[in-house]
């Protein structure tokens, strides 16, 4: 569109617009069954992660996952803070690296129950020295291996760990462009939490999502769709004819006062399903409990 085109349609001609590319073959969301699977595995994950850390740091220790999305690795990235330790890990066969990411502070933390210390405070963010990196190290190696665990068939790849950065800008661990899936976990070493992140390269898991997804089956959408509306449970009332009251009525109500209900004795009540009458019922009982039974029953259209 030209500048006197955007003039004459009233557009004002300062107007930008950014448009972004998407690629088809690249998409940067997970398929509804292929995110639950991977959520299933990073809760089993994180479960294993925190029990591993209890026996490791002799702290009570739990690890929840939060979410599971697909990012580019710029996004993942950017989202990390400045300072941070970042464990890359080669994965054999792929170029990019899976990543571990959490607050130094929090891995010296670690390191200090494990040599018998408190950690009463927040260390402050630095580098690891040659002890604490050979400690932080061997955790990961068991944590590696949970993950490989949780993951099952999911991820075929060798995963080792590598080097650790402490500047989430200038790790490399994969191309701007290059997907990853990340998981977020939320966790809790004594009474010290902290916020950590395990990426991994979206080619290194996808292919075998994508073949362990079932085959949508032949069955007639409607027909599914009724089985599925029929398992869903809805509330089911029992009401007795309404009154119509004046508002003035309602706002003089006191205790003691007594409205007449337009409902005859001898008539049963209304089952009554999101303000549609279905069937009619006479109060009873179920053992200890308050029951109906459905006497009539009737068609109600919309």
């Amino acid at each position: 569109m030209t500048v006197q085109e955007q003039a004459v349609i009233g557009v004002p001609a300062s107007t930008e617009r950014t448009v972004e590319v998407y690629d088809f073959r690249r998409p940067t969301t997970l398929a509804r069954e292929h995110s639950r699977v991977l959520e299933l595995a990073f809760e089993t994950f994180a479960r294993q992660w925190g029990t591993q850390l209890t026996a490791k740091v002799r702290v009570m220790s739990q690890v929840k996952c939060d979410h599971v999305i697909m990012r580019t690795y710029d996004e993942y990235a950017s989202s990390l803070p400045a300072t941070t330790a970042m464990v890359l890990c080669p994965v054999i066969g792929i170029p990019a690296k899976a990543v571990v990411q959490f607050p130094t502070s929090a891995a010296l933390s670690w390191v200090s129950h494990m040599l018998g210390g408190t950690a009463v405070t927040t260390p402050p963010e630095r580098a690891f020295t040659q002890i604490e990196l050979a400690l932080v190290r061997r955790l990961m190696d068991d944590a590696l291996e949970d993950l490989r665990y949780s993951l099952g068939s999911v991820l075929v790849h060798t995963i080792t760990v590598g080097g650790i950065q402490y500047n989430s800008q200038f790790a490399q661990a994969a191309a701007t462009a290059d997907l990853m899936i990340v998981a977020s976990f939320t966790m809790r070493i004594g009474d010290a939490s902290c916020a950590a992140t395990v990426a991994l390269p979206a080619e290194a898991l996808l292919p075998q999502l994508v073949e362990s997804a079932p085959e949508a089956g032949g069955d007639d959408p409607a027909d599914l769709l009724r089985a599925q509306l029929a398992q869903v449970p809805v509330d089911v009332s029992l009401q007795l004819a309404p009154s119509l009251v004046l508002p003035s009525v309602v706002l003089g109500l006191a205790v003691g006062d007594v409205l007449p209900l337009p409902h005859p004795q001898h008539r049963p009540l209304d089952v009554v399903v999101d303000g549609h009458t279905l069937a009619r019922a006479a109060v009873g009982s179920n053992g200890s409990r308050l029951a109906c039974i459905v006497i009539d029953t009737e068609e109600s259209t919309p």
